[in-house]
């Protein structure tokens, strides 16, 4: 599961004004249908944390330099992209957990 490969891989820690720096992988990082929903349902609730709340989450999402974790706002998502606090984009399809 996601969550636990998030645990024993070595994450880097970023800045979100970093995130553009990095290539994305493009296949998705789940493999299963209900690890996406789990994901899509996190997110939702990430979003409403941080229009609500501007609370923060953290997102650990994969690259092709390696895994990455970035504590952020989370604005608005769709269909492929996450957008943060500043107009930074993440694709879903890279998202391997968000931690609320």
């Amino acid at each position: 599961m996601a969550k636990y490969d998030a645990m024993i891989i070595p994450t880097e820690l970023i800045q979100k004004e970093n995130i553009n720096l990095y290539k994305f992988v493009h296949d998705d990082v789940l493999a299963t249908d209900d690890e996406k929903k789990i994901r899509r349902a996190q997110l939702e609730k990430a979003m409403l944390l941080g229009n609500g709340y501007k609370g923060k989450v953290k997102i650990t999402f994969e690259t092709v330099e390696g895994r990455k974790v970035v504590e952020t706002t989370v604005w608005q998502t769709g269909n492929e992209n996450v957008v943060l606090k500043g107009g930074v984009n993440i694709p879903i399809r890279c998202i391997l957990d968000i931690q609320i």
